[in-house]
C-alpha cells in the first residue's frame, strides 16, 4: 500500500527523516518495497494564469497564449491544446524546466511563432493515465474556480498538486490488513516514534427526513455481519476540491467526483470499503443481500457484462441484482453528474464469500482485498456517518436522519494473557514489566498486570491477535529485533548423510549425467489424454477440482510424457539432438477419494536425433535402441543388484513401438520399460523418431543388492575365445549370454556379443551368434586345460538350454 507521509503528518508530528522512518517500519512491523517523491527530479514548473487568447496565424488547432508566471512580463506560450481559454489557471513548464521521463522544455518556434514553455496536462509531468482525473486528449489541467482563488502566478505547482509528498510503498502481509488503512498505519507509526496519534473527526448534521421512510435494507448475518445504509438527498456531483484529490491520487487512486472520492476517502483513512448507489435509479427501494441467481447478468463499473452463479454473493433491489457484494459495483446505478440523491452502504461481509465471489468472476479490486483479510468492524459505520457528512459539505447535500440497519453486532474485545516469563523464555531475554508495559503503552492496548502476568484487551483494530504468541510478537518487534541476544543453538549434533533413498536417486542423476543425459523439470500437471499415457501402474490419475488451466487439469502417471513435451519443444526451436532424463513422483490413485494417492519415486528418460555428432573422422551416429538399452544397462549396472536383469519384448504396450519396446525385469520384478515412442504418438507431438525409458525406482529401491568391493586388476594375462552356435530365430542374445556367463566358472571376465548373421549357409529358422569370451585369474595364469574345460561345459550348457549347434 502507499502511504503518503504529508497524510501521516495530520495525525501526529514526525520529525525523523522519511527514509529513516521507513526503514523503523521496515525493521518493526512490513517490509518497504519503494519511497520516493512522485515529483521526481521534475523543476520550474509553476502556477499561471492566462490572459488572452488569439489564434495561431498558419494552424488551425494551436493558438497562441499570453500568461502570468509571477514574472515582470506576460510569457507567451504556443498550445494547441483545445480546452485552454482566457482567465483560466493552468500549470506552465517554462523555459529549461524538467518535466515528467525527465523531458527537457526550451524555447522554440511552432509554425513561425515563438514559444516559451509548454501548458502541461498532469500526464506530461509523471502522473499514469490510470490516476489522472482527465484523459489526455481533453487538454491541459485546469484548476476550478475555487482552488485557483487560493493559487499565486509562479507559485510552484509540485507543491500545490502535491507532488513533493513522502510516498512509503509498504507490502502488507496477510496478518496485518489493518495496515490498509491511513488509520491502522497511524497507530503503527505513532508506536515507533511513541507518539499519540490525533484521529480525524467530523460533525454530521441531519435533516428530517428519515432514512427509514426512504428505504429498507435486508442482509442474512451468514453473509454480512454488519450491514447499514444511509441517503443524501439534493447533492450537486462535480470534480472534488484539490486536497481532496492530491490525497488519491498520491495513493494511487484516481479521482472521478466527488461523492465517489469521498468513498474511495474513506477507504484509504478507515480501511472500510463503502459504495454509493443512484437513489433514483433503483429499480426499488428494498435493498438485499443475496446469493445470485443461476446465469443473471451484471455489467459492472468497468464496464464488463457478467454472468452470475449461486455462490456469488450480490446486492439487490426489487429482484434485480445490481452489483457484486464487496467487490464492484454495477453500471445500472452509477453516480454520474446528473445524480442528485445518493443512497451509501457500508458493510462487513464474509471474507470467504468475498473470496469466492472475486475468484469466481477473475475480479479482485481494492475493496474486496480489504474484505477477504478483514476489517475494522468497530468503524464500519463511522466511516458511513463519515461520508455522509463530508458528502454533504463537498456537494451541498443533506444527510437523511438515521441509519437503515439491515445486521449489527457489538463487538467483544478477545482478552488474551501472557506473562513476562513467558516472554523473556521465549525470547532469550530479560524484559521487565515495566518495559512490557511501556510497549503496551506505545500501543494503546488497555491491560491488567497482576505479578508480572498481563491480560491485555484487544482492541478491534488488531484482529490479527488472538493468542499469547501474538502477543510476545508485538513486544518483541518493538523492543527491537535487533536488540534480542544472539546465542549459538546448543544440544548434540549428529553427521548429516543422504538416506538410502536420496543415495540411489543422487547415483542415478550423476550416471545418467555421466552417459551424456540433461536432467529436465517438467510439470506435475498435464492433459487427461496425457496423463493416462505410459502408466506402469495399475490405476488413475486425479483430476484436480480448480485447475489453473486446461493443460494443467490431472496429475501424470508418466514422467515420459513430459519429457515429450521438452522434446517437442526443442524440436520446434530446431535443436534435433536430444538426450534428457527425469527424476521425479509420479502420482496414481485407486479411485477412492477419501485416501491419498500413491506417490511413486520414477526415473525417465528420452533420446532423439544423433546420439554422437558428425566429426572429421567418424560419421554420426544415430540414436536408437539400443544406444538407450546400453545407457539402461549401465544405470542398473550401477545398482548392483543380487538378481539378473533381463529385457523381454513386448508389443502389447500403448503408445510405444509394437516391434520395438520391451519390459525391464530384475529377476521376476517388473521394473519399467523400453523402447521407441509410437511413431503415431510421435506425430501428435510434433516430434521424429524418439526412444524412451522409464524405472520404477521405488520398485528398484528395495530389491536385493550386492556389495560393492574393490577387485585390484589381475596381473597375469587374460586368454580370450571366440564362440559360435547356432540357435533358433527366437533365441534371444540375452538369455545365450546368460547361460554362458552361469556355465563359464569364475575366472570367465567378460562375454561380448560380436556377430549375428542369418542367411547363406545357415538353415532357414535359424541365426549364428558369435561371442567373444575373457577369461583371467587374478593370482595365476592360466592354461589351455582350463579354458577348453570352461569352454566345454558352456557348451554343453548351450545345447541342453537352447538347442545350440556349435559351429
Amino acid at each position: 500500500m502507499k502511504v503518503s507521509v504529508n497524510w501521516l503528518r495530520d495525525y501526529m508530528p514526525i520529525e525523523v527523516p522519511v527514509n529513516e522512518l521507513a526503514e523503523k517500519i521496515s525493521r518493526t512491523v512490513v517490509e518497504i518495497e519503494g519511497q520516493y517523491q512522485p515529483q521526481a527530479n521534475m523543476k520550474n514548473v509553476v502556477i499561471a494564469k492566462v490572459l488572452s487568447v488569439e489564434p495561431h496565424p498558419d494552424s488551425d488547432h494551436m493558438v497562441i497564449t499570453q500568461v502570468d508566471a509571477g514574472e515582470a512580463e506576460p510569457i507567451q506560450i504556443v498550445t494547441g491544446a483545445p480546452n485552454v481559454a482566457a482567465g483560466q489557471t493552468v500549470i506552465l513548464a517554462k523555459h529549461g524546466s524538467i518535466i515528467g521521463g525527465g523531458q527537457k522544455i526550451r524555447k522554440s518556434k511552432l509554425r513561425g511563432v515563438a514559444s516559451n514553455g509548454m501548458l502541461a496536462a498532469l500526464q506530461e509531468i509523471g502522473f499514469e493515465d490510470k490516476v489522472a482525473p482527465k484523459n489526455f486528449e481533453e487538454g491541459i489541467w485546469v484548476f476550478d474556480e475555487v482552488d485557483a482563488g487560493e493559487l499565486t502566478p509562479g507559485e510552484d505547482a509540485l507543491h500545490v498538486l502535491g507532488l513533493d509528498d513522502d510516498i512509503i510503498e509498504t507490502g502488507i502481509t496477510p496478518n496485518r490488513a489493518d495496515l490498509f488503512s491511513m488509520n491502522g498505519t497511524a497507530w503503527e507509526v505513532a508506536a515507533i516514534l511513541e507518539e499519540q496519534p490525533t484521529l480525524p473527526s467530523f460533525e454530521l448534521v441531519e435533516s428530517d427526513t428519515q432514512t427509514a421512510d426512504l428505504l429498507t435494507a435486508e442482509a442474512p448475518g451468514e453473509l454480512a455481519p454488519k450491514y447499514a445504509l444511509r441517503v443524501v438527498q439534493g447533492v450537486k456531483v462535480q470534480d472534488s476540491p484539490l486536497w481532496l484529490q492530491k490525497r488519491l491520487w498520491n495513493m494511487g487512486i484516481r479521482p472521478i467526483s466527488n461523492v465517489v472520492d469521498v468513498t474511495n476517502y474513506m477507504l484509504l483513512q478507515y480501511g472500510q470499503p463503502l459504495h454509493a448507489f443512484d437513489y433514483d435509479k433503483l429499480p426499488a427501494h428494498d435493498i438485499k443481500v443475496r446469493h445470485a441467481y443461476a446465469d443473471e447478468k451484471i455489467v459492472t463499473l468497468d464496464g464488463q457484462e457478467r454472468v452470475t452463479n449461486p455462490q456469488d454473493i450480490v446486492i439487490a433491489a426489487g429482484n434485480e441484482g445490481l452489483m457484486f457484494a464487496g467487490v464492484m459495483g454495477g453500471a445500472s446505478t452509477e453516480v454520474t453528474t446528473d445524480t442528485v440523491n445518493i443512497v451509501l452502504e457500508g458493510a462487513v461481509f464474509e471474507p470467504r464469500a468475498i473470496r469466492h465471489t472475486a475468484r469466481d468472476q477473475n475480479l479482485h479490486s481494492e475493496a474486496s482485498t480489504r474484505f477477504e483479510r478483514g476489517v475494522n468492524v468497530e468503524d464500519t459505520f463511522t466511516a458511513l456517518d463519515h461520508a455522509a457528512a463530508l458528502i454533504a459539505e463537498l456537494a451541498g447535500g443533506t444527510v437523511a436522519a438515521g441509519r437503515v440497519v439491515a445486521q449489527d453486532f457489538t463487538y467483544v474485545a478477545p482478552v488474551v494473557e501472557v506473562t513476562v516469563d513467558k516472554i523473556n523464555h521465549v525470547l532469550g531475554t530479560v524484559i521487565t514489566v515495566a518495559e512490557v508495559a511501556a510497549i503496551f503503552d506505545r500501543l494503546f492496548f488497555d491491560y491488567v498486570e497482576t505479578n508480572g502476568k498481563f491480560t491485555v484487551t484487544i482492541p478491534a483494530r488488531r484482529w490479527d491477535i488472538t493468542i499469547s504468541a501474538d502477543l510476545i510478537e508485538e513486544v518483541a518487534r518493538l523492543y527491537g529485533y535487533d536488540n534480542l541476544p544472539a546465542t549459538l543453538p546448543t544440544g548434540a549434533t549428529t553427521p548429516g548423510k543422504l538416506t538410502v533413498k536420496q543415495a540411489l536417486i543422487r547415483a542415478s542423476r550423476h550416471t545418467l549425467e555421466g552417459l551424456g543425459l540433461d536432467q529436465a523439470i517438467s510439470y506435475v500437471l498435464t492433459t487427461p489424454a496425457k496423463a493416462a499415457r505410459f502408466a506402469l501402474h495399475a490405476g488413475q490419475p486425479i483430476q484436480l477440482d480448480y485447475p489453473m488451466s486446461q493443460d494443467r487439469q490431472q496429475t501424470r502417471v508418466s514422467l515420459l510424457t513430459g519429457l515429450l513435451d521438452d522434446v517437442a519443444y526443442n524440436v520446434a526451436r530446431k535443436q534435433s539432438d536430444i538426450a534428457l532424463y527425469e527424476q521425479g513422483r509420479v502420482f496414481v490413485s485407486d479411485g477412492d477419494t477419501t485416501q491419498r494417492p500413491a506417490e511413486i519415486e520414477h526415473l525417465a528418460g528420452v533420446i532423439a536425433g544423433n546420439w554422437l555428432p558428425k566429426t572429421w573422422a567418424t560419421p554420426a551416429k544415430k540414436a536408437d535402441f539400443f544406444v538407450l538399452k546400453g545407457v539402461v544397462e549401465q544405470l542398473l549396472a550401477n545398482y548392483a543388484l543380487a538378481q539378473s536383469v533381463r529385457f523381454e519384448a513386448n508389443g502389447a504396450r500403448e503408445d510405444m513401438h509394437p516391434g520395438r519396446t520391451a519390459d525391464i525385469y530384475v529377476g521376476e520384478t517388473l521394473i519399467g520399460f523400453i523402447g521407441q515412442i509410437h511413431p503415431l504418438t510421435a506425430k501428435e507431438y510434433g516430434i521424429g523418431e524418439t526412444y524412451g525409458f522409464e524405472l520404477n525406482l521405488a520398485a528398484i529401491l528395495i530389491l536385493p543388492k550386492n556389495k560393492t568391493n574393490y577387485e585390484a586388476i589381475s596381473k597375469f594375462p587374460a586368454i580370450a575365445r571366440d564362440l559360435a552356435i547356432l540357435v533358433t530365430a527366437d533365441t534371444t542374445a540375452a538369455a545365450v549370454r546368460e547361460t554362458i556367463i552361469t556355465a563359464g566358472g569364475q575366472h570367465l571376465h567378460d562375454v561380448t556379443l560380436f556377430d549375428v548373421y542369418s542367411g547363406t549357409n545357415v538353415a532357414a529358422g535359424m541365426k549364428s551368434l558369435a561371442y567373444a569370451l575373457t577369461f583371467v585369474d587374478p593370482e595365476k595364469t592360466l592354461v589351455d586345460d582350463e579354458i577348453n574345460a570352461a569352454v566345454a561345459k558352456i557348451e554343453q550348457k548351450l545345447a541342453e538350454n537352447h538347442h545350440a549347434e556349435i559351429r
